[in-house]
């Protein structure tokens, strides 16, 4: 049987996405099993003993790419995303069978539809989809990655670091997520008083707010817009604690088992996306306008951005003192 993962949203989505993965395989070991990714996020499961093939997709076409899937003649899929092109393409790529949710653009156009829970997490939701396939599936909730030890002993190599440190991840694709980046350079110098160097990550398009926190932190390595990937992943994968906003660090650092705290301020863990670890942490307040939507925004529609701006480090260092001290007693 051939089996196909279809996932094309954000970097955290595809980390999530990894328990599906992992428990399909198990679950048919026999098969293979591909994953649709989008084009340039393929390098996440990079020598992943789950699957068997990657395939990238840019979005940029839909009857060309459901005529390249279609050739693979796939016999089931499953997909966690929901958008219209989804649903189309995988109709158009004519599967047999095509698992989605039933919040999903076009749902119609699945064979089989599964309900969408929100009170659940995104790895529990996705798992679901295998359950509706198969009752009786090997399921395995832990989210994984991999990394060599080659890639975990260059990156620290690239950035002179060899003392144990901390990743501190302070950007994010929706300004209304990103704590105050003078905040994470207070946590940055706590962490420096506990004896690990700060590490700062993050994209290209985080390099403004990474010099911010830089800045107030002496003595950080700052690494954001300088690696790639599977060097991002490298670091997150030998942290000794990882402190970020409600993005994707979360779930990297959750998939190498890292100690992680997440910053929540117009998002809460209802919408099923905090660290879903022992070892993961969530630091947030409570307000009469949380949540403001599933992404957050641009802006605070109240003005006032009290979600992260009274979420002060004061709040935040006592759950990063109890990971590492959590961590240290394992």
């Amino acid at each position: 049987m051939k089996i196909l993962i279809f996932q094309t949203a954000f970097i955290g989505d595809l980390v999530l996405a990894s328990s599906l993965i992992k428990s399909v395989k198990k679950t048919f070991s026999e098969s293979s099993v591909s994953l649709v990714c989008k084009k340039g996020y393929e390098s996440i499961y990079k020598r992943f003993e789950y699957l068997d093939e990657v395939i990238p997709y840019d979005k940029k076409g839909i009857r060309g790419f459901a005529a390249l899937l279609k050739e693979k003649r796939f016999d089931v899929v499953f997909s966690p995303h929901r958008s219209h092109r989804t649903s189309t393409v995988l109709f158009l790529a004519r599967i047999p069978e095509r698992i989605g949710f039933d919040n999903s653009g076009f749902s119609f156009l699945y064979t089989k539809k599964v309900k969408y829970e929100k009170g659940l997490h995104e790895v529990e939701r996705n798992i679901k989809l295998l359950l509706s396939y198969k009752s009786d599936a090997v399921v395995d909730l832990k989210p994984e990655l991999y990394v060599s030890d080659s890639e975990k002993g260059q990156v620290l190599e690239k950035f002179g670091i060899g003392a144990p440190y901390a990743v501190i991840s302070p950007g994010s694709v929706w300004p209304t997520k990103r704590w105050i980046p003078e905040y994470f350079a207070k946590v940055a110098l706590f962490l420096k008083r506990k004896g690990l160097v700060p590490v700062i990550a993050g994209g290209p398009q985080d390099r403004e707010i990474a010099e911010t926190v830089a800045k107030g932190a002496k003595g950080a390595v700052n690494t954001a817009g300088k690696t790639s990937l599977r060097e991002f992943m490298a670091l997150i994968s030998q942290a000794q604690v990882v402190i970020t906003n409600d993005s994707s660090p979360t779930h990297f650092a959750v998939a190498f088992d890292r100690p992680v705290v997440t910053i929540f301020g117009p998002t809460v863990k209802e919408f099923g996306f905090y660290p879903y670890s022992k070892k993961g942490r969530v630091a947030e307040i409570n307000l009469y306008c949380r949540p403001c939507g599933i992404h957050g925004g641009k802006r605070c529609k109240e003005k006032h951005f009290k979600c992260m701006r009274d979420l002060t480090p004061e709040k935040v260092i006592p759950l990063v003192e109890e990971v590492l001290n959590s961590e240290l007693k394992l």
